[in-house]
């Protein structure tokens, strides 16, 4: 395998592409749909939600949020994470310039 040359690419694509492939996994999916659905959560409401172990799903946060897609406060001995909304609106931004792309420039098929 070839070494990613990130410094070839911008900020943005840099930003973007890490926060795409954390978000390429069902698991870390269902993750942020049930953020979304109850706003705020600890790991284990999360374990009771999803068919996965809780060292699965405490794996699958931490690369959500290393990607900066969720945040997580502490709560006594626990860890309530719930979805970074500026982060998701960098991702909708990201796709709408592209959506705005599309429409003026030549369509292809």
């Amino acid at each position: 395998m070839g070494v990613t040359k990130t410094e070839h690419f911008t900020d943005v694509q840099n930003e973007m592409a890490i926060k795409l492939k954390a978000l390429a996994h069902p698991a870390r999916i269902a993750i942020m749909e049930h953020l979304c659905q109850v706003n705020s959560c600890i790991c284990g409401a999360i374990v009771d939600a999803l068919p996965l172990a809780q060292p699965t799903i405490s794996q699958h946060l931490r690369e959500l949020k290393n990607a900066g897609l969720i945040k997580g406060t502490i709560e006594g001995t626990a860890i309530c994470y719930c979805i970074d909304e500026n982060s998701i609106a960098a991702l909708q931004e990201y796709f709408n310039q592209i959506r705005s792309q599309l429409t003026i420039e030549k369509k292809c098929c």
